[in-house]
């Protein structure tokens, strides 16, 4: 699992490598609201395109930020969703409780 941030453009973007289950919960969740907090821009993005694994911890992890981003009065989007993640958004029925835009398979 790593985790790299890049400013561009006034947004943050934060890259997601490897796994977001149970067993790198704990780690991720004090990265990632770190992340999120880290400066003073408004706008996150969580780019989600090399994430291998991810079970329901990865979508509480998920849920959690987009709340914590809401409090801190940030935008959060998650973005360039691997197909795991993808799969487990549709399972889950979670697209509109996200808000991200999302391309399913049909």
């Amino acid at each position: 699992m790593g985790i790299t941030v890049d400013i561009v453009a006034n947004r943050s973007i934060v890259k997601v490598d490897g796994e977001m289950t149970i067993f790198q919960a704990a780690d991720l969740k004090s990265e990632l609201l770190l992340c999120l907090g880290q400066n003073n821009l408004r706008e996150v993005e969580f780019d989600l395109s090399q994430v291998t694994e991810i079970d329901t911890s990865g979508v509480q992890l998920m849920l959690m930020l987009k709340h914590e981003a809401q409090k801190a009065e940030k935008t959060l989007a998650f973005t360039h969703h691997s197909q795991v993640v993808l799969d487990v958004i549709d399972i889950l029925n979670l697209g509109g409780t996200l808000g991200d835009p999302l391309l399913l398979a049909a």
